[in-house]
């Protein structure tokens, strides 16, 4: 029977608890009933202790020398890797435990009785509306009195146990699906993990029989609950302490299953159950800075009317006036400004379409990366994403031309993808500094014309209506030289009111059987954007 509990100890007890997860874990999902019975708790807590047990082993020896600093490196860990409301919690439990056992070189029974009252009054801020007969709850039972290490750990794993088996009389939902709490069940786990190390014993590996659930794992969700149908979950940096609250405020009008929750050296872990992804998103954004964004659907959200609609089309556009041509043609916007959009602006209008299948045209070679990472988040929350390549908005124009939902969804997208690469792109910018270009120098207030995002030719500035339209009619013949037969120019916001009518006029004297489309685009990064197909 150990006395104390060391660096080596807690060490062992945190691998315990990975192998007794491990062993549970199945049997936990299966009871998962509260507050959704997504059937994740089990996996969601081992994912937690894993995460623990990697930075104990990453960590530094000087590190976790002894239990206190232990303590404190699981604890980072789990918060790091929390999974799920059930993970959250957990991380809080070692965190309360690290802060209480903090310079202790090691872990006693007066120590453990202090760290498991630390760590149960956390757990329970780590929940915006605690309920009785959860997870919680079973933690707050697990406060024994004064003992020996053994004594407390002990009556600890045996006071929870006792808490779980009251769960069913708490909590309905419980009751009802027949099932003990999931979360509650884990906390058993975890004590039970940490009786078997202080008592020197082999810890338990195998499921006991009785923990196989009764087939009715199926309960509705908790009030309210139902309206959403995601789980978001980030790490939260560089958030100071008053923002945490406006955070929590912010997601709690958009969703419920709130919990923020740090670990005193300024990383928080934030948890939200809600329908718009982008509005939890960006609440983070405005706080700090979020990273290792997890978004998930739930398992029991599998109504056909979850989605409004089959289809939709998103386009990144700069320019208030081809905003307007693509609005016309049904596709939802997002406004490109001074800055380039976040992947979660564009992630807002992807779930915002309520959309089943949506087709993403960056318009934009910048804009790729941010159209697949939102690609990547929306399709995490059950939508199918494809990002046609599009670097100019003549090329997202092309695709939106062939667009047809009557078609079968891939063989849309297809034709889309084919049409944006069959469309060539030009552009006349003007230079904003000195620069070396592939044809030569150029200097700031040249004029430049581009094809297929190389320079062909710099007219010299300013950049006056004559020198535009040299460079216009000089990147629209340079183009035609390798064949096509539609031209498509799109007006600048600095473009002179007539480069439409000389393009046109260009076009009759040089190449008569071409056609040219002129629209007003109202960008402000380029005079012009030209198409060719």
């Amino acid at each position: 029977m150990l006395e104390a509990l060391d660096a080596a100890g807690v060490r062992r007890w945190v691998a315990a608890c990975v192998r007794g997860l491990d062993a549970h874990r199945k049997a936990i999902d299966r009871i998962n009933v509260f507050p959704v019975a997504d059937g994740d708790t089990g996996s969601n807590l081992l994912t937690t202790l894993r995460a623990a047990l990697d930075a104990l082993l990453r960590a530094p020896a000087a590190d976790r020398a002894d239990a206190g600093g232990a303590f404190g490196v699981a604890a980072k860990g789990a918060l790091a890797g929390a999974r799920g409301n059930s993970g959250v919690i957990a991380s809080q439990l070692l965190r309360g435990m690290a802060a209480a056992v903090a310079g202790h070189p090691t872990l006693t029974g007066p120590t453990l009785q202090a760290a498991l009252e630390r760590g149960a009054a956390l757990a329970a801020q780590a929940v915006s509306t605690p309920v009785d007969g959860t997870m919680v709850t079973v933690l707050a039972a697990a406060v024994p009195g004064p003992g020996t290490l053994h004594e407390v750990a002990a009556a600890a794993a045996r006071q929870a146990a006792e808490a779980l088996d009251r769960t069913p009389r708490q909590l309905p939902a419980l009751a009802e699906a027949g099932v003990v709490d999931a979360g509650g069940r884990g906390v058993v786990v975890i004590l039970d993990a940490l009786v078997d190390v202080v008592a020197e014993r082999e810890p338990t590996t195998t499921a006991p029989a009785d923990d196989t659930p009764r087939p009715a794992a199926v309960t509705d969700r908790e009030a309210g609950s139902d309206l959403y149908a995601y789980e978001v979950m980030y790490l939260l940096a560089d958030c100071p302490d008053p923002a945490v609250d406006d955070l929590r405020g912010k997601l709690d009008r958009i969703g419920d299953c709130v919990s923020v929750v740090g670990d005193g050296e300024g990383l928080w872990t934030v948890h939200v159950h809600c329908d718009d992804i982008g509005a939890a998103i960006e609440a983070g954004i405005e706080a700090g800075r979020p990273h290792r964004i997890r978004v998930a659907r739930f398992a029991d959200d599998t109504s056909p009317g979850r989605f409004a609609h089959d289809r939709a089309v998103v386009a990144a556009v700069r320019g208030d006036e081809l905003a307007e041509l693509f609005l016309a043609e049904g596709v939802a916007v997002v406004r490109v400004g001074v800055t380039d959009p976040s992947p979660y602006d564009l992630l807002e209008v992807i779930t915002g379409t309520g959309a089943a299948q949506v087709t993403v045209l960056p318009g934009d070679a910048g804009l790729m990366a941010v159209a697949d990472e939102a690609a990547i988040r929306a399709v995490a929350g059950g939508q199918d994403v494809v990002v046609v390549p599009c670097a100019s908005p003549v090329q997202a124009l092309a695709a939106i031309a062939v667009h047809d939902p009557r078609r079968r969804t891939g063989d849309d997208v297809v034709a889309m993808a084919e049409a944006s690469a069959a469309t060539r792109r030009g552009a006349v910018v003007v230079a904003e500094q000195d620069a070396i270009t592939w044809i030569g120098p150029c200097r700031a207030a040249d004029v430049l014309g581009f094809v297929d995002g190389e320079v062909v030719l710099i007219e010299p500035g300013p950049p006056g209506p004559d020198a535009l339209v040299r460079a216009a009619t000089g990147v629209v013949a340079r183009m035609l030289a390798a064949g096509g037969e539609l031209v498509t120019a799109l007006l600048g916001r600095d473009a002179p009111d007539d480069l439409g009518v000389e393009l046109a006029g260009f076009l009759r004297r040089e190449r008569p059987d071409a056609d040219l489309a002129v629209h007003r685009g109202g960008q402000a990064d380029a005079v012009l954007v030209l198409g060719l197909e």
